[in-house]
């Protein structure tokens, strides 16, 4: 039997993760791993949530910790939300706010409930690599939504009328983006909102590392922008992605929707639809040690990852060759390098993990057109700061050799 002939075409534009295949490394222990941006599991609250889940399973809440939930999400953990949302100057309901399983959930429902085939995303370029493969299946066309351009919404609506379809939406990650470590500033932002109102489209901000700041002011996310505009959430067409997975636990896969009531409640079906709520058990969890520790805990983990930063970029200053450049970010768990435009990263990697046991991901990857060959993408999160030293300096003298 070929399968390939059961398939239904958007399969096509599927592709395995190369973040997920570089991630079997952490099983090598002679590899020094910059690839997957993922959270050092050293600084996992572990008493809190073992506490949690103790708490989850006995007294009043064992048998609704076990048992089929609403939709929407655990109601408490949603209130909390919405206190975090005031903080940001996001002020909103219950009723705003959806818990998914992840923010990558999120956007698959977003790409599902927004795009029909031959319509246009807007992305930047690169752009999260998790976002191209939740929106590749609903069979979109990409096109560069990049700060500084000077495109006008006409340019936009008539190259996606080309391709039979229309402009849905733009998507961005607005603080310490993936993969570039880039923070867009607030007149970036509004003329995000800006072009969406032109083009009537929606905007979608990722902010899977909002609280993750280590230094510089912090901007107002863009639906807090929009918000000052329009006086009231329910007006607004940007929706909003959280996550805890960055903060507290990955693993748990809890992360949230906020948007106007009536966006909710068309992803409320499509979850109904999908998995029926995310996990019960692992919400109330969330929402105890949320509660309890949310603070304190995103303090350590700023204080431990600001120096894990601070370290690569001083490695980075001390060993690469001329003509390397990279990013500077004011917080996230990323740093951007372009290389000489002659160096193909991919290649580099193959020969990296040959002779000098470094791992990182290939530019190429964040792009949609498969640009950026001699970009590469540096996580600071998981190692410490002996190990990044010496792991810039592997990787530095195999560069210097290229060049």
């Amino acid at each position: 039997m070929d399968w390939a002939e059961i398939f239904a075409s958007r399969t096509k534009r599927m592709a395995a993760s190369e973040i997920r295949e570089l991630l079997k490394l952490l099983d090598q222990p002679d590899i020094i791993s910059f690839a997957g941006g993922i959270p050092d599991p050293a600084l996992f609250p572990t008493k809190a949530f073992q506490d949690a889940f103790s708490d989850a399973l006995s007294g009043d809440t064992q048998d609704a910790a076990l048992q089929y939930s609403v939709s929407e999400g655990y109601g408490p953990l949603r209130d909390w939300i919405v206190g975090e949302m005031a903080k940001l100057g996001i002020p909103c309901s219950r009723d705003n706010i959806l818990i998914t399983s992840g923010s990558q959930q999120g956007l698959d429902y977003l790409g599902k409930m927004m795009l029909s085939p031959g319509d246009t995303a807007l992305i930047g370029w690169p752009t999260y690599l998790g976002a191209l493969g939740a929106f590749n299946a609903y069979e979109p066309r990409y096109d560069r939504l990049n700060s500084g351009s000077n495109r006008s919404a006409k340019d936009y609506a008539d190259a996606a009328r080309e391709t039979g379809g229309r402009v849905k939406f733009a998507y961005m990650s607005v603080d310490f983006a993936n993969p570039t470590g880039e923070t867009l500033d607030a007149a970036a932002r509004d003329h995000v909102l800006d072009l969406a109102e032109e083009l009537d489209i929606a905007v979608i901000e990722d902010a899977a590392y909002q609280s993750l700041r280590y230094d510089g002011e912090a901007i107002a996310p863009v639906l807090a922008r929009e918000i000052v505009r329009k006086g009231d959430i329910e007006a607004c067409r940007t929706i909003y992605c959280g996550s805890f997975s960055k903060t507290l636990a990955p693993g748990l896969r809890v992360g949230w929707v906020c948007a106007a009531q009536p966006v909710i409640a068309q992803l409320v079906l499509l979850k109904q639809a999908a998995d029926l709520h995310s996990a019960t058990i692992n919400q109330m969890a969330i929402a105890t040690v949320a509660t309890t520790i949310f603070d304190s805990h995103v303090a350590k983990i700023r204080a431990a990852y600001s120096a894990r930063r601070d370290c690569m970029l001083e490695a980075l200053a001390a060993h690469m060759p001329e003509g390397v450049e990279w990013t500077r970010p004011e917080g996230g768990m990323f740093v951007w390098v372009t290389l000489p435009e002659h160096l193909n990263s991919s290649d580099l990697l193959e020969q990296s993990l040959k002779t000098e046991r470094v791992a990182f991901v290939p530019g190429h990857a964040f792009f949609a057109d498969g640009s950026g060959t001699n970009t590469l993408r540096l996580s600071f999160s998981r190692a410490d700061e002996t190990t990044i030293r010496e792991g810039v300096r592997r990787l530095a003298a195999l560069i210097s050799a290229a060049v």
